[in-house]
């Protein structure tokens, strides 16, 4: 099999159709297979052989599907990379994964230039929007398909790196086919008069899977955006007609704090994922725009799609929902035991999403993965009654403070429902007697006024003594990842607060 037969089996059967919109911009499948090919023939050049790994460091373009694609049908492994890495990040990663060849966007071409000078062997393809289809015509179109085994490596995904350096998954073809596959059956359910809003990165598995992968597979139009902008997301979305919209929890909170929001009448589904999605922004989202919001669960290393509340069945906001089809979870205790409904353990997941683990990490892949296929996600959880999974933190985030287990998420809940709060998040900073106390980073809404003292006493009201925010700072916005989801490990209390007792 070959992940890339989605999307080619597609292209064959509505060649003429828009498969990417960028702005006035459209192109068709027909001419994105073309490209393909094109790029196939490129690495043919290089004497590329099935399995060798390919960079890609690109935004959203519509280079980035033929660059994609086109590894994937000549048998490559697909490395793709944050176009805003720095060299050295960008070193390691190509030495990390060993490929031989990056394509970079021209805005990244230095970094990934000096980067490849840093790792030896390493060819660069600077990817011109402008000069792109010059580039690939000067080469052969490969056009048919290498085989590959279910179980072989087409994308090697690295992870945030939130302890040490980042570690690359291996997604297989069979993992992200599947992904893409109950996506479209359990989810979105698109045809091809869908048009699906593409403002996730498609370097990470999110937008990969939700809306690259799956939007080509069916027919949809991808209505691409390089960078999210609240402002421009909206025009584009009520512009164009999206009727899919699959975003993380910071782009929602933004469209909410629009003033002058354009009304989105062509919306029909709304998928949030990558972070905890709160509950009041759920609430406020769905009665300003009148869309459903289908909250799940996934990571780099489940392809992404773990679970979701699913569009035909009761939604619990708060949730994450119940795992998709072929897919097993459980919440577990440290021996790996599962534990009864209602106890909070770790999640874990098993199932065709699953990687085939880190590469060349065999002792990091055997911390998370049993032998019996179980991946522990490092996230703390919990079912109810009716086998709904909730995402009660990241083990790494509990704060415990004078013996007490504070979850960071249930004290942000009350946070967002404060009227000026635009983001939250809930750090613990080190005490000398409690040893850790709770603290939160607050971002305002636009015009709206508050005070520490204010804050904190909104959440005193409404949790236990010891889990409100003792200390409370403003800041302009949180720091946020590639995909929106706000960086906890880059959030530090201000000194002044943190050496209160």
């Amino acid at each position: 099999m070959n992940l890339s037969q989605l999307f080619l089996d597609t292209a064959q059967r509505q060649p003429d159709a828009v498969a990417l919109r960028f702005g006035e911009l459209t192109v068709s499948y027909g001419d994105v297979a073309d490209a393909s090919a094109r790029v196939a023939g490129l690495l043919a050049a290089h004497g590329f052989e099935p399995g060798d790994r390919v960079a890609v460091m690109m935004p959203n373009l519509p280079q980035f599907a033929a660059v994609y694609y086109g590894i994937l049908r000549a048998g490559g492994v697909v490395v793709p990379m944050n176009p805003l890495l720095k060299a050295r990040e960008v070193s390691y990663y190509l030495a990390d994964s060993g490929a031989r060849l990056i394509f970079a966007w021209e805005g990244a071409a230095a970094e990934a230039q000096e980067g490849a000078e840093r790792t030896s062997g390493v060819t660069v393809v600077t990817v011109a929007p402008a000069t792109f289809g010059e580039l690939v015509a000067q080469h052969e179109p490969v056009d048919g398909i290498v085989d590959r085994d279910a179980d072989d490596t087409a994308v090697l995904l690295y992870t945030s790196g939130t302890t040490g350096q980042p570690k690359g998954a291996e997604l297989t073809h069979v993992n992200l086919a599947r992904n893409v596959e109950v996506t479209q059956s359990d989810l979105l359910q698109l045809t091809a008069d869908d048009v699906v809003f593409g403002g996730l990165p498609l370097f990470h598995s999110f937008g990969q899977t939700c809306t690259l992968n799956t939007a080509l597979s069916t027919g949809a139009t991808l209505l691409l955006l390089p960078r999210f902008d609240a402002a421009a997301a909206a025009e584009q979305l009520a512009t164009y007609g999206a009727t899919v919209f699959a975003g993380v929890p910071t782009m929602y909170a933004a469209l909410l704090g629009l003033t002058d929001a354009p009304d989105l009448p062509n919306l029909r589904v709304c998928v949030s994922g990558g972070a905890a999605l709160p509950v009041e922004v759920l609430h406020r989202f769905e009665e300003r725009f009148g869309c459903p919001i289908l909250e799940g669960y996934g990571l780099s290393e489940t392809s992404p799609v773990a679970s979701f509340n699913k569009p035909d069945r009761e939604r619990k906001p708060g949730s994450i929902g119940t795992p998709v089809t072929g897919v097993e979870m459980q919440v577990i205790n440290p021996d790996g035991t599962a534990l009864p409904v209602g106890e909070v353990g770790e999640i874990a997941i098993r199932g065709h999403n699953v990687m085939r683990g880190y590469w060349r990490k065999p002792e990091a892949t055997a911390d998370v993965l049993s032998a019996d296929g179980w991946f522990r996600t490092g996230d703390m959880g919990r079912t109810d009654e009716d086998g709904f999974f909730y995402v009660v933190d990241r083990v790494k985030d509990l704060v415990i403070r004078g013996g007490f287990n504070i979850y960071p998420r249930e004290v942000e809940e009350v946070l967002y429902e404060h009227p000026a709060v635009a983001e939250a998040a809930v750090i613990g900073i080190p005490h000398p007697e409690l040893g850790e106390e709770v603290a939160a980073a607050v971002a305002l809404r636009d015009g709206a006024t508050a005070t520490e003292e204010e804050i904190r006493a909104f959440v005193k009201d409404q949790v236990a003594p010891y889990k409100y925010p003792r200390v409370v700072w403003f800041v302009d916005a949180l720091p946020k990842g590639p995909t929106g989801k706000i960086l906890k490990r880059e959030i530090s209390a201000p000194a002044t607060e943190a050496s209160r007792a």
